[in-house]
């Protein structure tokens, strides 16, 4: 098939990239390199440099290669930008979305797959773990863009007829993911850890997050792809872990003898985040497989050889 990968630069996107080349499809990545990098893509990928908010430019790319597949995992991933900046943030995750959808429709795209979020489009949840029926209410405009991009999603789906599948992903960890910016505590406490830095627990670090290991995401969007599934699915592991505890982790993993340091607590930030994944497990047949030790070590084995390289 004809898979085109948006944000097929970054983190999670690249590693979903791999795999549907290994599995024998046509892939072209789509990233305006905001926050994905070149080092990222596969020399068997076609690559198009390219913003969704540029509709003509975008079009062009979809004239040219007839996508039969759209795998859409561009986003603006920082929820405190989506805090300080909200226009921005609509612009890259409602907006530029309603462009790839509207995209899709008008060049006859048979499947769409969007990487959603769970923890953030649910908010303070009300059972734990989320199954996908918990109401969604996100309590940041991260969150409010993703709900709202499902919801256009649903109505393209509905009323433009092309099949769609909504992936809404805990909080995702792993190799390649950036330790740059605000999103992705375990890059961030692992590249500190190695470099002399000072990995700060936010807050009295209690609040738990279900974390997901890439690979096992990557498994998620190739089920989907063989099964040919609708509809909306978490993916994560139904396991809570803390600050606390995942900071003392990476600290026997990466060697680090520092003390442990609380910082200022983030204001808005939730206490306590984690989604079932049972209707992935029944109607997929995917449950994740690398349990949160096993998933550390590896994450942090990539880095120190990653940083060792450089």
């Amino acid at each position: 098939m004809r898979i085109l990968v948006t944000g097929g630069a970054g983190f999670i996107g690249s590693q979903v990239a791999d795999r549907y080349l290994e599995e024998g499809h046509d892939i072209l990545v789509l990233d305006n390199l905001s926050t994905g990098r070149r080092e990222n893509l596969n020399a068997r990928a076609r690559f198009e440099e390219a913003d969704l908010g540029d509709f003509p430019e975008v079009e062009a790319v979809f004239r040219d290669f007839r996508p039969e597949v759209v795998s859409h995992h561009a986003a603006q991933i920082d929820v405190r930008h989506s805090v300080a900046d909200p226009v921005d943030d609509a612009r890259q995750n409602i907006l530029a979305s309603i462009n790839l959808f509207e995209l899709c429709a008008r060049h006859r795209v048979a499947r769409v797959i969007f990487a959603s979020s769970g923890g953030a489009g649910y908010g303070e949840q009300e059972i734990y773990p989320a199954p996908e029926s918990h109401p969604t209410r996100p309590e940041s405009p991260y969150g409010i863009g993703k709900v709202t991009a499902e919801m256009y999603l649903h109505y393209y789906h509905r009323q433009r007829r092309f099949r769609a599948t909504v992936l809404r992903y805990a909080n995702v960890y792993g190799p390649r993911q950036n330790h740059l910016g605000e999103a992705g505590v375990v890059a961030i406490f692992i590249t500190r850890m190695l470099q002399g830095g000072e990995p700060v627990v936010n807050g009295d670090g209690l609040q738990t997050r279900d974390y997901v290991y890439v690979s096992d995401v990557v498994e998620a969007n190739s089920v989907v792809l063989r099964k040919g599934a609708d509809g909306i699915f978490n993916i994560g592991t139904a396991t809570e872990t803390d600050v606390v505890t995942l900071w003392r982790e990476l600290a026997r993993h990466t060697g680090y003898t520092g003390p442990l340091k609380h910082g200022p607590a983030k204001a808005g930030e939730q206490l306590r985040s984690v989604i079932d994944p049972a209707k992935a497990r029944r109607e997929l047949g995917w449950a994740p497989t690398v349990d949160i030790p096993r998933g550390l070590q590896l994450t942090a084995g990539w880095y120190k050889k990653e940083l060792a390289d450089r």
